[in-house]
Parts: C-alpha cells; sequence; structure tokens
C-alpha cells in the first residue's frame, strides 16, 4: 500500500462555535472563517472539542457543516468532528458529515466508556467502513480517560481512508513512537499548541490548534517556515506564542479562546452550560494587549 493522501499540512483552526442568546451566532461565525481563510489556515475542524460539540444539537449539527462548507466554498478543507461514546452515534455523525460534504472527519476516541484496545480497534474499523472520506483519529486521554494504545494504531494502520491521528496526550515521547512506527501511514497532527514545532521536527504534518482561532497567521506561517527549512524563524515563532498559549489554557478549552474572540470583537462572552465565563478576563485582556490583539 503507498503513502494514503494528506488532508493538509499546517495548522488546522478548531473554530469555535459562537453563540447569542443561545443559539448559534452565524453572522458571526461566517465573520470567524472568513478570518480564518484570510489569514493563511491551512484547514478547518468544526464541531471539535474547541466548538463545544458536546452540546451542539444534532439539527444544528448539520446546520453547522453546510453553512461552513458553503461559507469555505473549498478555499481549505473542511474537517468535523464526528466523535461520540457510542460506536452507532458516530457512525450516523460521520455518514452525515460525508453527505453535507466535509472533506474529512475528526473521530475522538470513545469518552466514559474506557474501551479496551479491542473495543477501540473496532469502533474506529466500523466508522471507517461506514463512509469513503478521510478519517483523523484523536487521543486525547485528559477527556476521554483512555489513552489510545500503540497496539491499535498497529491494528488500523492498513485501513485506507483512516490517514492520521490527533495526538493531544502531550507526551512528545509518544508522538515519536507513533512517528517512528506509523509515520509511513498516519500523518500526525498535535492537538497541543505548544508543541506544534517538535511534533513538525519528529516528522508530523502539524496541528489542528485553538490558539490559532486569534492568531492564525502566525500558526500558519510556523509550519511553513519549518517546511520551507527556516527551522530558526519557525523556532521563533513557537517561543513567541507560547506565553499566549499558556494563558489560552490557563481554564479548561474553549473557555479562555472563546473570552478572547469576544474581547477582540469577534463574538459573544457566550457559552453553554457546563462551559460558563472565565473568571480570567483580567489576565487575558493582559496577554491579548501585548499581543497587539486589542
Amino acid at each position: 500500500m503507498g503513502r494514503k493522501k494528506s488532508l493538509f499540512f499546517g495548522s488546522a483552526t478548531a473554530i469555535i462555535t459562537p453563540f447569542n442568546d443561545g443559539n448559534v451566532d452565524y453572522l458571526a461565525f461566517g465573520d470567524l472563517i472568513e478570518h480564518q481563510l484570510s489569514n493563511g489556515t491551512d484547514a478547518i475542524v468544526v464541531l471539535g472539542t474547541t466548538g463545544e460539540a458536546s452540546t451542539i444539537y444534532e439539527n444544528e449539527r448539520s446546520e453547522i457543516i453546510t453553512f461552513a462548507k458553503r461559507k469555505i466554498g473549498g478555499r481549505v478543507p473542511l474537517i468535523v468532528g464526528t466523535g461520540s461514546n457510542a460506536t452507532s452515534v458516530a457512525v450516523r455523525y460521520t455518514k452525515t458529515a460525508e453527505a453535507l460534504g466535509a472533506d474529512g472527519c475528526l473521530v475522538v476516541s470513545p469518552y466514559y466508556n474506557k474501551a479496551t484496545p479491542k473495543g477501540l480497534t473496532q469502533h474506529y474499523k466500523a466508522i471507517a467502513k461506514s463512509v469513503k472520506i478521510p478519517i483523523i483519529m484523536y487521543n486525547v486521554p485528559t477527556r476521554t480517560g483512555v489513552n489510545i494504545p500503540m497496539e491499535v494504531y498497529g491494528d488500523l494502520h492498513k485501513i485506507e481512508n483512516i490517514v492520521g491521528v490527533k495526538e493531544a496526550s502531550g507526551n512528545l515521547s509518544y508522538i515519536s513512537t507513533l512517528i517512528e512506527k506509523y509515520g509511513d501511514y498516519y500523518d500526525v497532527y498535535t492537538g497541543c499548541d505548544e508543541l506544534l514545532l517538535p511534533t513538525l521536527a519528529l516528522g508530523g504534518h502539524g496541528g489542528v490548534c485553538v490558539v490559532s482561532n486569534i492568531v492564525p497567521s502566525h500558526m500558519h506561517q510556523l509550519c511553513a517556515e519549518y517546511k520551507a527549512g527556516n527551522v530558526e524563524k519557525a523556532r521563533e515563532i513557537q517561543l513567541y506564542l507560547n506565553p499566549l498559549i499558556k494563558e489560552m489554557f490557563a481554564e479548561v478549552n474553549p473557555i479562555p479562546i472563546k473570552t478572547a474572540l469576544s474581547q477582540i470583537g469577534l463574538c459573544k462572552n457566550e457559552f453553554r452550560l457546563p462551559m460558563c465565563k472565565s473568571t480570567r478576563d483580567k489576565q487575558i485582556a493582559s496577554i491579548l494587549k501585548k499581543y497587539n490583539l486589542i
């Protein structure tokens, strides 16, 4: 089997879902997408963790995908978060995303269930078998309670449409081993913004990023500079952004990043419970001023 086709290289923004009086704010959503596209983002992920997917109703999911597909207009790949702790629901979400024109899906491992390696393998096989579009697996043990074992990647590596892994364990050693063993079969993306450059240096393809909601051009440039061989410039960007990244994860995602976007004026400071308003408004405003974002 030859190299699988990549969905993207670089920085994909895990975009927030803006709300207004309890409803999805499509005016703000359109502006946010256009802001990303005009600043070089390499792909857009909707309905991920940062998009508060677990609080989005099923009819809203279809509306969000349809709106994003139309707004993006093929300029960059549209990747849709379609994971669930029930395999049948994840299959349904993924099939719907394919039918609505998604270029690929990001599928988090089943949360709460704490599936065995065999269960994880069967879960991803069922999802991949149900569609033709590319699948990126998503490992985020702090959210799911389970770290995807290396043996699962081994069991799945020959499935043609499982093309990548979003690795958000924060364990650089684990990323290194994953790329060493299976880098010829999966494009590996970090889910930790502070590890974007280290992941690229190990042979990864970039990241699914949060801070790029507010600094999309910087995250894109970091990846582009590295790809062009300008490692020192990429290093300079990573180190420059790290204090901003740290503040954007000082509370659970997406609370800080949505708060920052609201302070910039790109959305309302509104969440759906159990997400709630930040207790760090002053600290967020201070860091945004340091980066000339407000």
